[in-house]
């Protein structure tokens, strides 16, 4: 399958780049050629010249380097590639990449390439659940840039848990499957995420406190299975996916607009967090004081049910994926709400106070469907994006 692939590997200076070593090795096995990219803090872990014996490629390390700028320009290097590989990919090189900074030959080629790029993370557990870097890991991934692991695991520094670089075989089968049809290819999938904003007047509205960071994970993980997603997002915080059908919008009504112009779709994972009201009488001119001491009557209207339309919709996707963001009796009010509008599958959590997770990058979920209810541990908002697209794919293939 790798035959005649051409991979741009850049090597991070952490104590799992030895094993890039081995990645090398195996996917020339594979019929790809390697060219790699050495990073100064790489240089720590591995030689310029093992690494040039097992890639049996000249190892490129320097931006300036005028003989490499004459035989091959760092733009031309960055975009000759097939796929771009960053293994292992530490939390300084994630963090400069999220950033778009350009400050060696690897962030460089990165910041100029149009070549699709897949990193490999690999860094102390406590470095990879540092909020920090799972938010360079969103911008990532909604940069459309692939992500294979950290596992759990024992690392070098003692400590256990996620963090632990892929194991090879793992990694070069995330290669194989870059290089395959994914199992949504050929597959719509509709995915609505972030909050909804209700004009009071021209400067205030009522929302809530979601960030669209769960919609825009889940979004970016059915773009990575194959699927050709349409993306119908509120006032999120976190910014779309690259490579999937953007429609920004802002009040309820707004969304069902889109969510019905969108349609048909194989699959509808329905995330956002929708305002079940609005404000019926709505100013057009901003509501002030008169010193009267008298707040404004604000006529409160049912929004439209987004939810409930898309499940009873002529042109009704074959799986259809609700969210209920419950704060008490979280399986029961999840339960009768799949009942209530009619989905297939209903994706339930606490969002009370205390858990973190409404806006923040963790999710602790439980899926609901005619069988059951199927707990899912605590996991980053990317993971359980992958795990239910994982899941939407074994559905509907």
């Amino acid at each position: 399958m790798l035959t005649d692939k051409k991979i741009l590997l850049i090597i991070g200076g952490g104590i799992a780049a030895f094993r890039s070593l081995d990645l090398m090795r195996r996917l020339r096995e594979r019929g790809a050629s390697v060219t790699p990219v050495l990073t100064p803090a790489a240089e720590h872990f591995v030689t310029p010249l093992s690494v040039s014996a097992l890639a049996a490629s000249k190892v490129y390390r320097d931006l300036f380097d005028l003989t490499d700028e004459a035989e091959m320009g760092h733009i031309e290097l960055s975009r000759a590639a097939d796929l771009i590989v960053v293994c292992p990919a530490t939390a300084n090189l994630m963090a400069r990449m999220a950033q778009g900074l350009a400050n060696d030959l690897a962030t460089t080629l990165l910041l100029a390439t149009d070549t699709p790029v897949m990193i490999v993370p690999a860094m102390n557990v406590r470095m990879w659940q540092h909020p920090a870097t799972q938010r360079n890991l969103a911008t990532l991934t909604g940069d459309g840039i692939a992500v294979v692991g950290p596992v759990n695991g024992a690392m070098a520094c003692g400590e256990f848990g996620p963090g632990r670089l892929t194991e090879v075989p793992d990694i070069i089968g995330a290669i194989d499957a870059h290089f395959s049809d994914g199992p949504l290819k050929g597959r719509h999938a509709l995915v609505t995420s972030g909050p909804t904003h209700e004009p009071i007047d021209p400067v205030r509205y009522i929302a809530n406190r979601s960030s669209g960071t769960q919609g825009t994970a889940i979004a970016a993980a059915l773009r990575d299975l194959g699927a050709r997603v349409t993306f119908v997002t509120g006032p999120a915080d976190t910014s779309p996916p690259a490579g999937i059908d953007v429609v920004q919008v802002e009040t309820a009504q707004q969304m069902l607009n889109a969510v019905t112009a969108a349609l048909p779709a194989d699959v509808a994972v329905m995330a956002a967090a929708v305002a079940d009201w609005r404000v019926e009488n709505a100013g057009d001119r901003k509501m002030k004081k008169d010193g009267s001491a008298t707040a404004p009557a604000l006529t409160f209207a049912e929004n439209p049910d987004i939810l409930a339309t898309v499940s009873k919709a002529a042109t009704r996707p074959k799986l259809v994926v609700g969210f209920a963001a419950e704060t008490d009796d979280v399986i029961a009010n999840a339960t009768a709400k799949r009942l209530r509008k009619g989905c297939d599958w209903i994706v339930a959590n606490d969002v009370s106070p205390g858990t973190g997770i409404m806006g923040g990058t963790e999710n602790a979920v439980t899926l609901i469907t005619d069988t059951g209810a199927e707990d899912w541990p605590r996991l980053t908002k990317t993971e359980t994006a992958r795990r239910l697209a994982d899941r939407i794919a074994r559905h509907l293939t």
